[in-house]
């Protein structure tokens, strides 16, 4: 029996502020299923309308699955959060696209009609997982010359990226990291993270020299830099490589944080009065030689234009992830997007506000829903990221909202 194609809604995200990963960060003494599960009670609690139990399913990333990340998370975190336990779950892993993947699969089953309504979303606790914490990467990879061993390094990655672009010189990943920064301190002052931020009650033992104990709570990113200058920024080692271009000024720290979103199917959302904040169009994945995984972005994103039949002038509004600067710069270089374009992530992005690997999917997304809201005369929009071991991911987004229709 022929099926009819659904139109896909992202109804509704949430994330925990970020953390800074280690003894001294926010989240040190706080599990990660925990910061999931926190996600899930909010999205249920800002959208009373959506009965639990027409949730189908639960999909949550995580890039190390072991610990408290691990045991099928979104089966275990969704019992915890309350839902029924007639509600299945199950765990996605693409390593920095992770809660992006999460996304897309849920979509999918979503437009085939086998769900209605799903939750997506992911968590890294790099405090309490490094990444690559128990991982056995084949001999193969190297004895066999399949990649270098630099692919195995994320940070080296992004050497070798300036490597095959000299123009992307460390002067100008150190003046895009500057805007990042003040573009989110602008976007916090404007008020327009903090609305979609779960406040995250905190326990510090006062260990490891932090000084503090007692409870307390997270309302806002840890590991934003306002004030971030040029100056600051050349002083930076360069840890990747000697004489090098890639610093902690010009790149994602080691961070904690969760996101958790809810999709439905566009007529389901109209059925139980959810709103439709953007409504999928097309996405894609796409694989590089995994030595510049940096410049997955780009064939993903030809890949997604080409399916959605539009091209990179109809795109109104970027959420780039910033693993790092020169990520972002090949991007734009490649479409021929200027490294300050009005359009490209609007409220600042990963450098300022933190990278927990496969949560930072969905905050894309979060971000994107807030800039249609205010920008109904933009109709598409697109969230991208390169993902480790040479692959990229891309969704582009329609505006629900749109006043041209």
């Amino acid at each position: 029996m022929p099926r009819t194609v659904r139109d896909v809604v992202f109804v509704d995200g949430v994330r925990t502020p970020f953390g800074k990963a280690g003894p001294k960060g926010i989240y040190h003494e706080t599990r990660a299923d925990d910061l999931v599960i926190k996600c899930v009670r909010e999205l249920l609690r800002r959208n009373p309308q959506l009965p639990p139990e027409r949730i189908d399913d639960v999909a949550i990333a995580a890039t190390t699955q072991i610990g408290d990340q691990g045991l099928t998370l979104g089966r275990t975190a969704a019992i915890l959060a309350g839902l029924p336990t007639s509600v299945p779950g199950y765990s996605v892993d693409r390593m920095c696209a992770g809660a992006l993947t999460a996304v897309t699969t849920s979509a999918g089953a979503i437009a085939f009609g086998a769900t209605d309504v799903a939750v997506a979303g992911g968590v890294e606790h790099m405090g309490r997982h490094p990444m690559g914490e128990g991982v056995d990467p084949n001999p193969r990879f190297v004895s066999e010359k399949l990649v270098d061993e630099s692919a195995l390094f994320m940070g080296m990655t992004a050497e070798n990226l300036h490597d095959r672009f000299p123009g992307l010189s460390r002067a100008r990943a150190d003046e895009y990291a500057v805007r990042s920064q003040e573009k989110a301190a602008k976007a916090y002052a404007d008020g327009r993270i903090q609305a979609d931020l779960v406040p995250i009650a905190l326990r510090r033992t006062g260990e490891e020299g932090t000084g503090e104990q007692g409870w307390g709570l997270a309302t806002a990113d840890e590991p934003m830099r306002p004030g971030t200058t040029l100056e600051t920024l050349s002083g930076l080692k360069t840890p990747f490589r000697p004489h090098g271009r890639v610093t902690a000024g010009n790149s994602a720290g080691l961070n904690d944080g969760a996101t958790a979103s809810v999709l439905a199917a566009e007529e389901v959302a109209r059925e139980l009065g959810l709103p439709a904040k953007l409504r999928l169009v097309s996405f894609a994945f796409a694989g590089v030689e995994p030595e510049v995984m940096g410049y997955g972005p780009v064939p993903a994103t030809e890949k997604a234009l080409a399916k959605a039949g539009l091209g990179i002038g109809d795109i109104g509004l970027f959420e780039v992830n910033e693993a790092f600067a020169v990520q972002v710069l090949a991007f734009l270089e490649h479409f021929g997007i200027a490294d300050d374009d009005a359009r490209v992530n609007q409220y600042g992005g990963a450098i300022a506000f933190g990278h927990p690997l496969a949560s930072s999917g969905v905050r894309l997304m979060t971000q994107l829903a807030r800039q249609f809201e205010d920008q109904p005369h933009v109709r598409y929009g697109l969230t991208t990221m390169c993902v480790g071991f040479g692959m990229g991911a891309t969704v582009i987004w329609e505006n629900p909202q749109w006043e041209g229709k």
